[in-house]
Formats: C-alpha cells, sequence, structure tokens
C-alpha cells in the first residue's frame, strides 16, 4: 500500500513561484502513474499533471503547460510540481494521487491513493 505526503504550500503573490513535493512511502512505485491535482473551494478537484514512475514520461492539461513542471526523484521517492508565475486562480488546495497501470487518467476517481493536500494561496 502507498503512502503520499504532501508539502511545500504557501502563500506567496501573482507571479511567484512555489515547488510542491510528494513523498512515498510503503512500497515500490514501479508501474504507477502518479498525478497532482488541485480543488479550489467550490470546485471539482481537477487534474494538473502527471507522471509514469517508471519510464518519466509526463502529461498534462493544456492549460498548465509551459508554467507547471511534473518531475520525480527515483532516490527520493518524490514528485515534485513546479509552479511559475502564478495567478490568483491557481489557488487551491493540491493533492498528490498514485494509481497503478500506465495507462494515463486525469480523473480523480481513477486514482486509489491520496495525500492529505497542500494549500497554496496565491494574492492578487
Amino acid at each position: 500500500q502507498v503512502q503520499l505526503v504532501e508539502s511545500g504550500g504557501g502563500l506567496l503573490q501573482a507571479g511567484g513561484s512555489l515547488r510542491l513535493s510528494c513523498v512515498a512511502s510503503g512500497r515500490t512505485l514501479s508501474g504507477y502513474a502518479l498525478g497532482w491535482f488541485r480543488q479550489a473551494p467550490g470546485k471539482d478537484r481537477e487534474f494538473v499533471a502527471g507522471i509514469h514512475w517508471s519510464s518519466g514520461s509526463t502529461y498534462y492539461v493544456d492549460s498548465m503547460k509551459g508554467r507547471f513542471t511534473i518531475s520525480r526523484d527515483n532516490a527520493k521517492n518524490t514528485v515534485y510540481l513546479q509552479m511559475n508565475s502564478l495567478r490568483p486562480e491557481d489557488t487551491a488546495v493540491y493533492y498528490c494521487a498514485a494509481r497503478p497501470g500506465a495507462v494515463w487518467a486525469t480523473e480523480a476517481y481513477r486514482y486509489n491513493t491520496w495525500g492529505q493536500g497542500t494549500q497554496v494561496t496565491v494574492s492578487s
């Protein structure tokens, strides 16, 4: 069973950058896909970016391309989300999630393991 713990959230001004971390434990992530999601107040949880642990291949929602970058550190069992040029509309709780398999999935219900989330607040 995989456990996920996110960190790195905070309060910052528009235009700033932030890097979120997600540390995985419990078992090897080989064969897993890791995803970052976010949920703003009153809105559905939305997919931001994903990475396949074994291959390192990545997938982004079009609106996030160019500003957000997902990466992993195998030695640290950690997935990162680098966020640049942040906007007030990026304010949300950001979650790390994991699912077994190599097929990309952007729907939250397809992920069976979730972290507790980390708050990101961007002021104008």
